[in-house]
């Protein structure tokens, strides 16, 4: 039950501060040298992670482990933070930015749920997504 709580605070509290950090990059910063200073420290923070983890493997034997997946977060984590930086920079409001984009990635991944992951999705869930429809639109007149 710890984790199942923790998971979704730590997400939530990440996602504040990480929203925070991307409307307050100067607009005079480049993009890409952002995004190189923030995956240094993430690449250190993740290195040092994985030191304390105890893992029964050295770093170099676990990347036998890994597949096309972590190649591919790396591609959609470049156009997540691009993106972020971007539309912040274009004008979004910090207060819906954030909210539009989850939204319609909420929206995104309902048939990608129950095509691909066999989730289901009752009478409450489409009443749900409605209700998110229907809240884009009113934010965005």
């Amino acid at each position: 039950m710890f984790w199942y709580v923790f998971s979704i605070v730590l997400i939530v509290a990440s996602n504040v501060l990480y929203n925070i950090c991307q409307k307050s990059t100067p607009q005079n910063a480049n993009p890409f040298s952002a995004l190189l200073i923030t995956y240094l420290v993430a690449a250190f923070l993740a290195f040092i992670m994985f030191k304390f983890s105890h893992a029964d493997k050295g770093l170099f034997q676990s990347f036998k482990g890994l597949n096309w997946t972590s190649l591919a977060l790396g591609v959609a984590i470049v156009g997540l933070e691009f993106g972020y930086l971007m539309a912040y920079r274009a004008g979004w409001k910090i207060s819906l930015g954030s909210l539009v984009a989850n939204i319609a990635l909420a929206l995104m991944l309902i048939p990608i749920g129950i095509l691909f992951y066999k989730e289901g999705f009752d009478i409450n869930k489409i009443f749900g997504a409605v209700f998110c429809v229907i809240g884009l639109i009113l934010i965005n007149k």
